[in-house]
């Protein structure tokens, strides 16, 4: 009976430790996640500031057509 007690305990033990160590790095990735974003975030600021606006192409211009002027 005391070998069952002993096994018990010592499970009990165990998973309380690993269910500390998993909150532990879920802490971490949530912290590691908030780092990557903000860092991402960061990044395209710095590279709006440096890269100049591409120039704009000019649109074509639009005109009609008749299909008479394709046949010929």
């Amino acid at each position: 009976m005391t070998g069952a007690w002993i096994v018990a305990l010592v499970a009990l033990v165990v998973a309380v430790v690993a269910y500390g160590h998993s909150r532990r790095t879920a802490r971490q990735l949530a912290q590691m996640t908030e780092m990557y974003w903000q860092l991402k975030f960061d990044h395209g600021e710095l590279r709006a500031k440096v890269d100049p606006p591409a120039p704009v192409a000019a649109r074509p211009q639009e005109t009609f057509v008749p299909l008479t002027q394709l046949k010929r």
